[in-house]
C-alpha cells in the first residue's frame, strides 16, 4: 500500500482509464520503470547525499535548464544554465555513480 500512496504523491500519476489490453499493460508498464527510477534516486541520494532528501532533489531538477542551438551547418550547439550547487550535487552523482 506504501508504494501506491508514493507512486500517487509523489510521482504525481493520476488516474487513466484505458480499454485496449496493449495500453493498460503499457501503463502499468510505465509506471513500474518511473517507481523504479524513483526508488533508485532514492537510494543513491541516502548513500551519496544523505543529507539531501528526494523531494527536495526532484523540487531542484525541475528549475534545470538547457538551451539548444541549432546553426545552418547541421551543428547544434548545447548550452547549461547556470546551476545551483543542489543541481551541480545531483549531476555530479548521477554521472559519477557507479
Amino acid at each position: 500500500m506504501k508504494a501506491f500512496r508514493i507512486s500517487k504523491t509523489d510521482l504525481q500519476i493520476r488516474p487513466v482509464y484505458h480499454r485496449l489490453p496493449d495500453r493498460i499493460a503499457t501503463h502499468i508498464c510505465i509506471s513500474f520503470v518511473a517507481y523504479t527510477i524513483y526508488k533508485e534516486f532514492e537510494r543513491i541520494l541516502h548513500i551519496k547525499a544523505p543529507e539531501l532528501s528526494i523531494n527536495k532533489a526532484i523540487e531542484a531538477t525541475k528549475k534545470m535548464y538547457q538551451a539548444v542551438i541549432e546553426q545552418p551547418d547541421n551543428i547544434k550547439k548545447i548550452i547549461e544554465i547556470k546551476r545551483n550547487k543542489i543541481q551541480q550535487k545531483i549531476i555530479s552523482i548521477i554521472e559519477n555513480n557507479d
